[in-house]
């Protein structure tokens, strides 16, 4: 534990627990709309068209989060767009857009005329590589969530029952754009934490495990918050204490905290 201490006074480190907090409250946030609305796979194919951003940032010399940001809020009002306007499934719309924005940026990186690290530092996340830059962008997605909040009671309603909602005159085909600018935005700046392969798991577990004790829909998304920064905090001492990934140290915190949880309802 003195050397977890040593280690919280070096400022690489004080970056990438700052990050580490910030990303678990938006992620386990907007992964309650995620897990009761059935959008797993939405996460995942948003963390991976990031992909196509981040390689046109790393081509064009520009920071890479400033570039995946906007990329990632198009390709995801597009698979709103298109759901909306055809008879195709959530699913359908995300695996194409997934597929383009993945192809688009391999085609970057092949563009690119030096090579780089930097693709593979956000596909599998580098949270002790963490900038100044990168917890800007993340504190702008974070104080944007927080203008969202107003909007917290409307998605809710929809989520459980969209049909009642619509009647009740709730614009949800407008917060469909909404929440999925803002699920957009908050998946991609968590890359950098845990890698686009993991960030489906950073979007789920926490919610899935508050879902697990609790039956109102606010108690869900507070203990899914809870549960998101605890797991960084464990997950950051065991990935310093035992010298391994902190990423998949966060995801496996999240993981026992989750079996453990559902172990001991089902003996109850």
């Amino acid at each position: 534990m003195t050397a977890v201490l040593d280690a919280l006074q070096l400022a690489f480190v004080q970056r990438a627990l700052l990050a580490g907090l910030m990303v678990g409250l938006l992620a386990s946030y907007y992964g309650v709309f995620v897990v009761q609305r059935g959008l797993s796979f939405l996460g995942s194919g948003l963390a991976h068209s990031a992909f196509g951003g981040v390689a046109l940032g790393i081509l064009l010399g520009i920071q890479p989060l400033a570039v995946a940001v906007p990329f990632t809020i198009i390709v995801a009002m597009g698979i709103v767009w298109l759901q909306q306007r055809t008879r195709l499934g959530a699913d359908t719309s995300v695996g194409i857009f997934f597929s383009v924005s993945m192809a688009l940026g391999v085609i970057f990186l092949t563009m690119t005329p030096r090579y780089t690290t930097d693709a593979f530092t956000y596909l599998f996340g580098s949270i002790l590589y963490v900038t100044w830059g990168d917890i800007a962008i993340m504190g702008f997605v974070m104080l944007m969530s927080i203008f969202t909040w107003k909007a917290w009671g409307r998605w809710a309603y929809a989520t459980f029952d969209r049909e009642l909602a619509l009647s009740d005159t709730v614009a949800c085909r407008r917060d469909d754009y909404l929440l999925s600018f803002a699920l957009a935005a908050s998946t991609v700046i968590s890359i950098k934490v845990v890698g686009i392969a993991l960030i489906a798991a950073f979007l789920v577990i926490p919610p899935a495990t508050a879902r697990l004790l609790t039956r109102t829909f606010s108690a869900m998304t507070i203990l899914s918050m809870v549960f998101g920064v605890f797991s960084v905090l464990v997950g950051m001492v065991v990935s310093l204490q035992a010298d391994i990934p902190t990423g998949p140290a966060i995801i496996l915190t999240q993981a026992v905290i989750f079996f453990v949880i559902a172990l001991a309802r089902r003996g109850g």
